[in-house]
């Protein structure tokens, strides 16, 4: 490639993260200290560390090429970028996060109607001031430079719209849910005229790509075992696979070798599965990607 691709990776919650699921992609990303363009172990990419917040408008403008960040900011700014791929993952839990509106638990109010004239707290506030819009509810949306729950028990605001995964924080402050907003998940996106570029091009897809397969194979693992002749139909029967599973005769012998891929969750309750239908010589084994 004869000019390096711009690469942002996002600052703050979602770093580490993304950090470590290049390193399962193949790429090894070093941030030395405080630097904001650590090194990667491509010498056709140039990486920046960026807040997840304005990601969108570096790559819109063209300061970046190709950027990871959240569907909510991407929403929030209004930007017009190249949505390349979904990833679902975040320093937590691999399931998306919510934009919901919360009130404190003994609030009087249990609809959008009932904000009609009260003040809400968010950091995303270009986005909740169009959907209350649309919605015909008239509020007040003020900016919450964080700690956005305790505005609410203080009573510095009616409600407040804030991204939750587990709803613990959220309870833990007394708080309740009454409306999702949004769902949202990290997003690759590149900038349209990089996008054009074939050689550039060819990069983000190729990033893309192995992305997808480090979190899919995140979420399964190799599966592999001895079955003998008569208990073949019982055991396929139990395994759930992505495609149907291999099987290869064992040398001058009335078993076979038979290999899958199973989601990681479902192990603990199909192995003793597999055993009772006749399997033996079960192995579990982790995978780095699928792809």
């Amino acid at each position: 490639m004869t000019t390096k691709l711009k690469l942002g990776i996002p600052k703050g919650s979602l770093q580490n993260a993304t950090i470590s699921l290049f390193k399962r992609s193949g790429w090894n990303i070093d941030v030395n200290g405080r630097s904001y363009f650590p090194e990667i172990d491509d010498e056709s990419i140039s990486c920046a560390i960026c807040r997840a917040q304005e990601m969108s408008r570096y790559v819109q403008d063209g300061t970046l090429d190709v950027g990871l960040t959240g569907k909510d900011w991407i929403a929030e700014n209004e930007s017009d970028v190249h949505v390349v791929a979904d990833l679902v993952y975040s320093k937590r839990s691999s399931r998306a996060a919510r934009w919901v509106l919360a009130v404190p638990y003994d609030s009087p109010i249990r609809t959008l109607d009932d904000l009609n004239g009260k003040t809400i707290a968010t950091e995303m506030t270009n986005f909740t001031r169009r959907y209350f819009a649309e919605k015909d509810v008239a509020v007040n949306v003020e900016f919450s430079w964080g700690a956005t729950e305790a505005k609410v028990v203080s009573g510095l605001a009616d409600a407040i719209v804030e991204v939750t995964e587990t709803e613990s924080t959220i309870k833990a402050h007394g708080l309740r849910i009454i409306h999702e907003l949004m769902q949202t998940n990290t997003q690759v996106i590149a900038n349209h005229d990089a996008w054009k570029v074939s050689e550039k091009r060819d990069k983000i897809e190729q990033i893309a790509l192995l992305l997808k397969g480090a979190l899919l194979g995140e979420k399964l693992v190799g599966l592999k075992m001895n079955v003998p002749k008569d208990k073949m139909d019982q055991v396929i029967a139990l395994l759930p696979s992505l495609n149907a599973p291999t099987v290869a005769t064992l040398y001058q012998s009335e078993w076979f070798s038979v290999e899958s891929m199973v989601e990681r969750d479902v192990m603990r309750d199909l192995i003793p599965q597999l055993i009772t239908a006749g399997a033996e010589g079960i192995i579990e084994y982790p995978l780095n990607k699928v792809v």
